[in-house]
Parts: C-alpha cells; sequence; structure tokens
C-alpha cells in the first residue's frame, strides 16, 4: 500500500510539473537564456555572433531525439549536474542562480528526478515550443 501511495504522489507531482508554468519558463528563460539563445530560442541571441561554441537551436530537441522532448537531459544541462566539463563548458551554469521549491518529475524513461521549479518551468516552455512554433 505504501509502494502505490509512493507511485500516485510522484506520478501527481510529475503531472502538474509537466504541465507547470511555460509563461513562467518563458519569462525566465528571456531573463538567463535569451542573450545567447535568442528570445524564440533558435540559437540567435544577440552574444551568439561572437561566442566560440555557437548557441543550440532549442526548438529542435525533440526532432534531435526521436520525436520525444528530452526533459531529464534538459533539466539536467540547465542545473549544470551533466555535461560539465572540468575547466568549463560552453554553457553557463544555472543551478544555483535559479535555485528555489523544487519538484518531482518524470523523465521519459520513467526515472524520477527533482529539479527546482523555475528549471521545470523553463523546460516546459522549451518542450511547448519544439518545432519551431
Amino acid at each position: 500500500m505504501k509502494r502505490t501511495a509512493y507511485w500516485l504522489t510522484l506520478v501527481l507531482f510529475a503531472t502538474a510539473a509537466n504541465a507547470d508554468d511555460p509563461e513562467r519558463g518563458k519569462s525566465l528563460f528571456a531573463d538567463h537564456c535569451a542573450t545567447c539563445h535568442g528570445t524564440n530560442a533558435m540559437g540567435n541571441g544577440p552574444m551568439a555572433p561572437v561566442m566560440a561554441v555557437r548557441p543550440s537551436d532549442l526548438t529542435k530537441l525533440s526532432a534531435g531525439n526521436g520525436g520525444t522532448f528530452p526533459l531529464d537531459r534538459v533539466v539536467r544541462r540547465i542545473d549544470g549536474t551533466t555535461e560539465v566539463l572540468a575547466h568549463g563548458g560552453p554553457m553557463p551554469l544555472f543551478g544555483l542562480l535559479l535555485q528555489g521549491p523544487s519538484v518531482a518529475i518524470l523523465a521519459p524513461d520513467g526515472s524520477e528526478l527533482i529539479a527546482p521549479e523555475a528549471i521545470v518551468d523553463i523546460a516546459t516552455w522549451l518542450q511547448s515550443i519544439q518545432g519551431g512554433s
């Protein structure tokens, strides 16, 4: 019974996170990411031309992942828990900047991921704009 309650709670949190606030995510993206990725997330921000590594077009993440939005990878990339190079990488780490209340979400593989709401909001907005819409 405890196991069932755990999974129901997890699913409720995951559902709330997946349906979280994409408008807040869009605003947070504009504040923290648009300088490099552009307000449309296509990698064409005002700093893009002078960067050694061109920012990614974030509207094509699903297309580059077999049609599935890589929610777990996006969240981990923003918070800096993956692809962190010893001497820094092409993308700044936002995990410390975007701290706050956390939520549990389910990754596409079914694993649980705990992340700050702000980062989930950004990822939710990015998921909503896949395909360049």
